[in-house]
């Protein structure tokens, strides 16, 4: 028997329980942001809860929610802004709540997005913790719940569902769990276009695993087992033959960590073959609705003036802030925003973080940043990439914890302010 199979010493916290100051800390840190949203709005003589619930795509969710696909706007110009280009699972949802409970179809998305982003918190903490202990695990959570965005988790938008569904399938996928993996996969296809990211995940762990043989733990380390059923956790970080599992993987850290050994062959397959399920049936729905065929989708998002280009144009938009001084600096705090995504990218790559967090956020960034519109939007569309903030939480968790609980405060402070400031303005997030 090898010692992940051994029971541990001490009793395992149940797992809400273990989960429950980083929920707690997270509830705090959007109270905090709905308050000063509250505040600021009343004083500008607005409704917090309209900009929440009732504004950009909120309300095309909620007009798909209530009369279902076909509504589009002719603009001007000859775009179209078709509502195909949003994927049904949030609408779903609104529609189920709203036929159950007395809330409004906007109010059944705002109670969706709020129970969502709790799910999502309680998801990035179990990625983390996994992989990283307890406390690196809420530090996560933390600074998921203070990004300058952080707003738009609470409103009624897709990404807080989108980051729930993520996180648990990589969980899923990180524990072993494949059809669950697979499962939530599918889900998060039907969420928004970037559940690409999560299926990218689910193969190339899976192809993989395939390929490598499964690894256990001895008492002398990490070593390759003589069998080939499965890949293990070590497998997930790519671990070689004659090296020891990264540091996350200690010998206590070990006990508590679920086997990825162990599932059939036909197991992983399933998982792999559910993954794209939810994102191929609704961009073939969408073909054969517009009678465009498979590339129905693309031309739906053209309508709106958006594509993937590799990011031509948004460093033609990034190169653009440099033709007058006025907004250099604007120029600047981009530049200085990609490189920061790509350092935190390259030094989890550094810190050996699991293939399937980094094929999910590689892919999560590629699609933001190399989209040709909405470049004002990119900071929300990069919100479920949480384990670009992994190697942050990693230093946050080695202060002092009044230290770390001030830093954390004084940012949720910050970003409770600006997202008051941002959704009070004229603009989308």
């Amino acid at each position: 028997m090898t010692d992940l199979e051994r029971p541990a010493a001490a009793p395992r916290v149940p797992a809400l329980r273990r989960a429950a100051p980083a929920l707690l800390g997270y509830a705090a840190v959007r109270a905090l942001g709905l308050l000063t949203l509250a505040v600021w709005s009343a004083a500008r003589g607005k409704n917090a809860y309209t900009l929440l619930t009732a504004r950009w795509d909120s309300l095309w969710y909620t007009r798909v929610a209530e009369l279902g696909y076909g509504y589009e706007v002719r603009l001007p110009n000859g775009d179209v802004h078709s509502n195909l280009a949003f994927f049904p699972l949030l609408p779903w949802l609104e529609r189920a709540l709203h036929a159950l409970t007395p809330l409004s179809y906007a109010g059944a998305g705002f109670a969706v997005s709020l129970l969502a982003s709790l799910a999502a918190a309680w998801g990035v903490f179990a990625v983390t913790d996994l992989v990283y202990g307890r406390r690196v695990g809420v530090c996560a959570v933390l600074l998921w719940a203070v990004l300058p965005v952080g707003i738009v988790q609470s409103m009624a938008y897709s990404e807080s569902l989108f980051t729930a569904l993520a996180a648990w399938s990589l969980y899923a996928l990180l524990t072993g769990r494949w059809p669950t993996a697979g499962v939530l996969a599918a889900l998060a296809g039907l969420t928004r276009p970037v559940g690409l990211a999560v299926v990218a995940a689910v193969w190339t762990v899976g192809v993989l695993s395939f390929r490598r043989d499964p690894w256990v733990r001895d008492s002398s380390g990490w070593e390759r087992s003589g069998g080939a059923r499965d890949q293990g956790v070590g497998g997930a970080y790519g671990v070689q033959e004659g090296e020891r599992a990264p540091e996350a993987f200690s010998a206590a850290h070990a006990r508590r960590v679920p086997r990825m050994t162990g599932a059939s062959p036909w197991r992983r397959a399933l998982g792999m073959l559910l993954a794209p399920l939810g994102a191929a049936s609704y961009v073939l729905w969408v073909g054969l609705r517009t009678g465009k065929g498979p590339l129905g989708y693309l031309d739906v998002q053209a309508g709106w003036r958006n594509g993937f280009d590799g990011g031509y144009a948004f460093a033609r938009f990034v190169a653009d802030k440099f033709t007058s001084i006025a907004s250099a600096p604007a120029g600047v705090g981009l530049l200085v925003g990609v490189c920061l995504l790509l350092w935190l990218y390259l030094t989890g790559v550094r810190q050996r973080q699991p293939l399937a967090l980094l094929v999910y956020t590689g892919v999560v960034l590629a699609l933001a940043l190399c989209a040709s519109s909405y470049f004002g939007s990119k900071p929300r569309l990069l919100m479920p990439a949480f384990p670009l903030l992994l190697p942050l939480a990693r230093s946050l968790a080695r202060l002092p914890t009044t230290r770390s609980a001030l830093v954390t405060a004084g940012v949720a402070v910050a970003t409770a302010v600006y997202g008051a400031f941002w959704l009070n303005g004229s603009g989308p997030p």
